[in-house]
């Protein structure tokens, strides 16, 4: 074989190890009940924090323990324990994605990446206060 053809060959073996190493990357979100239904298996769980359930974390006493409850868009909830700091602003958060495993009746939460609210959302009242255009 020519070098040319060698090379070729290795440049195509090496493109297609690295899409084979890209498609394990590729991330699908679950439903809480979806995600139960995978128990013992690493998810990505895309919910809302439950405001009406308390958050319990206590920086003082143990800094790295937050319990809350996550709700998804088919209106299911779970309890969720995540083993580190509570992130800043995680209230005001639009969607929470929540990167663990199922664990009986609560969710191990390794990770939470916060999705905040778009800052560029049309505000009602921002239109109201507009001057009216002349007419003329």
């Amino acid at each position: 074989m020519k070098k040319t053809n060698i090379a070729i060959l290795v440049l195509i073996a090496i493109s297609i190890v690295v899409l084979i190493s890209y498609t394990g990357d590729l991330t699908t979100y679950e439903t809480i009940s979806s995600a139960k239904q995978k128990e013992g298996k690493f998810v990505n769980l895309i919910a809302k924090l439950d405001k009406r359930q308390p958050v319990e974390y206590d920086a003082v006493k143990n800094p790295n323990y937050l319990v809350f409850t996550a709700v998804d868009s088919l209106g299911n909830s779970i309890k969720v324990v995540y083993h580190n700091n509570k992130p800043t602003d995680m209230e005001k958060s639009d969607r929470i994605v929540l990167k663990g495993k199922m664990q009986g009746d609560h969710f191990e939460c390794k990770d939470i990446l916060l999705k905040c609210p778009s800052k560029y959302k049309d505000d009602p009242n921002a239109a109201k206060s507009l001057p009216s255009p002349v007419n003329g």
